[in-house]
């Protein structure tokens, strides 16, 4: 697999299908490609080109812990930047849980780079807000207080970065923690301000300005409810929503493996939509 210079960053990405329109998709949680790699090659096999990447702090791609935006919104940055390398844009964006943050973040900033959205599993409320931002920051936060950077580095999720690039090591270890702990807890506030938005990241008056149309296939848990999905596609001006999942589950997170056989169902459904958006498709 290749590796892309993205503002500054060298991002491991893939792309699936050799013809047809671009769709750049995004896994949920800091998974790596290979999350979305079974869903996106399904898509491909129906006519598109599809645009899979290990986000920076993720995957085999360079650890950068710095910026002044909020993580999503340098993730949705750096989609847009590698779209405009490959020649891609305008795209359909899609996502799962954190990609569907990063794919309504992307709308927002680079409305005109995009076709159509694809969001599943949308993530809202104060419950799902405080359980991810001490799952994503807060424990990395404890734990460079309490130890330094080689702890960090000894966490399960820097571990494996370090494990899949060795490069990251050297990264994380010349950050002085007080540095790393400002940056993750700058990262923590946006999902703290986020808790009472219909969605993390994005207030109703943003999400009323997004004019591209967008397919929304709501979660089935407490961090991703059906009710918050459906408030999404409601605010979204040119939006329609598919329940693939009635039953909810009163936990966390619902199976992931429920999700994932779901793939081939997914991928036809956003076929569909993007098909009957042939303005949207036009070459």
């Amino acid at each position: 697999m290749p590796f892309a210079n993205v503002r500054g960053a060298h991002i491991n990405y893939k792309v699936l299908g050799g013809h047809g329109p671009w769709v750049a998709l995004s896994p949920g949680g800091r998974r790596d490609m290979s999350a979305i790699e079974p869903l996106a090659k399904h898509v491909a096999d129906r006519g598109f080109r599809v645009l899979i990447l290990d986000r920076r702090n993720c995957g085999a791609s360079d650890v950068v812990i710095a910026g002044e935006d909020s993580e999503y919104e340098i993730w949705a940055d750096d989609f847009h930047e590698l779209l405009s390398q490959l020649g891609a844009l305008p795209a359909f964006i899609g996502g799962s849980s954190s990609g569907c943050r990063t794919s309504l973040l992307f709308a927002l900033r680079h409305p005109d780079a995009v076709r159509g959205l694809l969001l599943w599993r949308v993530t809202g409320g104060r419950f799902a807000c405080e359980r991810l931002a001490q799952e994503y920051y807060g424990q990395y936060i404890s734990a460079a207080q309490e130890g330094g950077m080689a702890a960090v580095c000894e966490m399960e999720h820097w571990k494996e970065r370090i494990e899949a690039r060795p490069e990251n090591r050297k990264r994380l270890m010349n950050m002085e923690s007080s540095q790393f702990v400002s940056v993750m807890a700058h990262w923590r506030e946006y999902f703290v301000r986020g808790a009472d938005l219909p969605v993390i990241g994005a207030g109703e008056a943003e999400l009323r300005s997004l004019e591209a149309p967008a397919l929304v296939i709501p979660g089935n848990d407490n961090t991703h409810s059906q009710k918050t999905g459906e408030l999404l596609g409601q605010i979204l001006p040119n939006a329609q929503v598919h329940i693939l999942f009635p039953k909810h589950y009163d936990m966390d997170l619902s199976p992931r493996e429920e999700w994932d056989e779901k793939a081939p169902e997914m991928a036809r459904l956003f076929a569909e939509f993007m098909g009957h958006n042939k303005q949207a498709i036009s070459q």
